[in-house]
This record gives structure tokens, C-alpha cells and sequence, in this order.
């Protein structure tokens, strides 16, 4: 019974020791992973993602290495620049490790290496570049750090992908006053922008108030040699009427061929109206008064030393040859129409010299060279109103 017990016991330990054996024996390497093999501290192989076996208690797995590119974030470093200020400096490094027999022998701790390598490299690079290249230098300062610290890893069996800053934080002071810089530089551009719009208004409207000034001085002297076109013509007019008058009055006269007594008759009805008015006190005979009437009696009875009997009124009527009568609101009537037909012309030329001077001012306008065109196109300008007066009629 003894001997059976001590048996079970013998079976147990040999099958615990195989499990034993079997477990040590036995590695599982993750996907991504590679384990460095030391036998008796010495290295052995490498072992790639998967089942491997192993000798017990004389191969052991000294480091597992992954494979996967890592990132490495680092503390805010302090560093100096060209022109003596501090700032610190964030910066964040992606790498790889590529060669892992190298990475588990060539550093201790590849980690902090590398941490110590960029913190040197950065006083270096930023240590060359005052405050604002080393603002606006980022790209540059990136890649110079990657270039170094990719060819100081090489030999650890690590490749340095990206290295990237974070942020670079100046002192507060110099904050403050960029952002005061900042703020005066837009301050200035705004006042700049503002100024210019005035003056682009400002010359617009001087622009706009010219050809206004033109427009309107060409419509007052067409409105002045439309009128004075119209008082000439209504005092030709006037004149050709009196002169027409005259000339029928006058022919009148002569064709119905009046005699002395019939002058002298028309002189005494004229008498009475020279006394009429309240201001008359007096009236006053004229001398010739008794030449008319000796001509009235003349007239009347014949007398010694007249001219003989008067003739009989169909006698004269006969004898009479009245003018030509002239139709004078005829006249008038194609005087309107010649004037309104030149007025009409006349506004016509100035709506076209007003769309023509609008076409030159939105053509400059459009493309932006308002100050040189105004200036070349100022004797254009002071020379339309002459072209204009050259070829308006000469007024009256």
C-alpha cells in the first residue's frame, strides 16, 4: 500500500515537471512584437510573431520589442534664443523601431536618449534664431530636428518618422506686446483701408460734382442761346410786323392818293385829343392852324388858289391797289418748329457727351486707376465744352 502511494506521488511530480517543461518551452509572440532570445545571458535569436519553443532554463526571453510606430510627447524645454529670451518649447516625436537587436543593445534606454538628444538639438537650432524666425520658422526648425535626430537613432535601430512642436509659448511680456504690435499693425492697416475709401469716394464724388458742373454750365448756355435765339427771332419778327405795318400804311396812303383838305380834316380831329388830361391848364393853338383850315375850305367849296373839286370816293377806290398781306403767324408757326427741332438736337448732344463722360468714369472705376485717370483725363474733359461750343450756332 505503501509502495502504491509513494508511486502516485512519483507520477504526479513527473507530470507536473513536463507541464512545467512544457510552459517554459513554449513562447507565444504577439502580432507586431519581436522577443529577444539570451542563452545564458548571451544573445540568441530573435522571435517573430507566433508559437516558439524554447530550451527550459537556458533560453529566456531578455526583451520584447514592439514594433508599432510610437509617439513620444516631451515637457515644455526651456531654451534661449539669439536675442536672449526665453521660451519654452513642446515638442512631439513619432518613431519606429527597426532593427530591435540594436534597439535592446546599442542604448539602455532609447526613450530617454532620445528625450536628451532633442532637448540638446533644439537649444542648438532655436539658439541661431531670434524670437520671431523662431516663430515663424517651425517647418524649418522640424525638419533640421528630425534630420539630426534621425541620423543619431540610426545606430540605435530607430527610425525617427515626424518630429513636430507643439507650441512655443515667449514670456509673458513679449506676449503682451506682440499682441499690442498685432494690434497696432490692424489698427493701422483699418485706418489705411478706411483712409483709402474716402479718398476713392472723395474723388468719385469731386468726379461726379465735375461732370455735373459740366452738364449743367452746357445746359445753361443752351437754355441762354435758345433764348436768345427766341428773343432774336421774336424781334425779328416784331421788326418784320412794324416794318409790314409801315409799308401797308404807307402804301395806303399813297394809293389812295389823299389830298390837302383831307389832311386838314384829319388834323382838326386830332386837336381835341391833344387837350384831353387832367394835367392840361392850357391849350395851346399850333400856327398851322389856320394853314388847315384854308385846306378844309378848300376842301369843302373850292376858293381861290385851291385845287379844284375833290374827287369822288369810287374814283379813288378804284385807283387803289392794296399790298400783299403777309401771313405772319405762318411765319411764327415755322419759327416754333425750326427752334424745337435745334432744341431737340441740342439735348440729344448732351445726353450722348453725358453717356460718353459716364463710360469713362465706370471704365476707370473698373479697373482701379481712378487718381491716374483723373488726372489723364482732365484735359479731355475741360476740352468737351469747347468741342461743344464750336459746334453750337452762334448765338444772337
Amino acid at each position: 500500500m505503501e509502495y502504491q502511494y509513494l508511486m502516485l506521488i512519483i507520477s504526479i511530480l513527473v507530470a507536473a515537471l513536463v507541464v512545467a517543461v512544457l510552459v517554459k518551452s513554449v513562447k507565444v509572440i504577439r502580432q507586431q512584437q519581436v522577443a529577444v532570445v539570451e542563452r545564458l545571458g548571451k544573445f540568441r535569436r530573435t522571435l517573430d510573431s507566433g508559437p516558439h519553443l524554447l530550451v527550459p532554463w537556458i533560453d529566456r526571453v531578455r526583451y520584447m520589442i514592439d514594433l508599432r510606430e510610437a509617439v513620444v510627447p516631451f515637457p515644455p524645454q526651456g531654451v534661449i534664443t539669439e536675442d536672449n529670451l526665453m521660451v519654452n518649447i513642446d515638442s512631439v516625436i513619432y518613431y519606429q523601431v527597426v532593427d530591435p537587436v540594436r534597439a535592446a543593445y546599442e542604448a539602455q534606454n532609447y526613450i530617454q536618449a532620445i528625450e536628451q538628444l532633442t532637448m540638446t538639438t533644439l537649444r542648438n537650432i532655436i539658439g541661431g534664431l531670434d524670437l520671431e524666425q523662431t516663430l515663424t520658422s517651425r517647418e524649418e526648425i522640424n525638419q533640421k530636428l528630425r534630420a539630426v535626430l534621425d541620423e543619431a537613432t540610426g545606430k540605435w535601430g530607430i527610425k525617427v518618422n515626424r518630429v513636430e512642436l507643439r507650441s512655443i509659448e515667449p514670456p509673458a511680456t513679449i506676449r503682451d506686446a506682440m499682441e499690442k504690435g498685432a494690434r497696432a499693425e490692424r489698427d493701422k492697416r483699418a485706418a489705411i483701408l478706411i483712409a483709402e475709401g474716402q479718398r476713392q469716394s472723395q474723388i468719385l464724388s469731386a468726379s461726379g460734382e465735375k461732370e455735373s458742373a459740366i452738364l449743367r454750365a452746357q445746359g445753361d448756355r443752351e437754355s441762354t442761346v435758345l433764348r436768345a435765339q427766341a428773343d432774336r427771332q421774336a424781334a425779328m419778327l416784331r421788326a418784320e410786323g412794324d416794318a409790314q405795318a409801315i409799308h401797308t400804311t404807307f402804301s395806303a396812303i399813297h394809293a389812295s392818293r389823299p389830298t390837302q383838305g383831307l389832311l386838314a380834316y384829319q388834323y382838326l380831329q386830332m386837336l381835341p385829343k391833344l387837350a384831353t388830361g387832367d394835367a392840361n391848364k392850357m391849350w395851346i393853338i399850333p400856327s398851322e392852324l389856320n394853314d388847315a383850315l384854308k385846306g378844309l375850305g378848300t376842301m369843302l367849296g373850292g376858293g381861290q388858289g385851291g385845287a379844284g373839286p375833290v374827287a369822288e370816293p369810287e374814283a379813288l377806290a378804284a385807283e387803289f391797289e392794296a399790298p400783299q398781306k403777309v401771313d405772319v403767324i405762318a411765319e411764327i408757326e415755322a419759327q416754333k418748329r425750326a427752334e424745337e427741332a435745334e432744341s431737340q438736337r441740342s439735348v440729344q448732344q448732351a445726353i450722348a457727351e453725358a453717356a460718353a463722360i459716364e463710360g469713362r468714369r465706370a471704365a476707370a472705376v473698373g479697373t482701379d486707376k481712378q487718381p491716374a485717370l483723373g488726372a489723364a483725363q482732365e484735359p479731355q474733359d475741360e476740352a468737351e465744352p469747347q468741342r461743344a461750343v464750336e459746334g453750337d450756332p452762334e448765338p444772337a
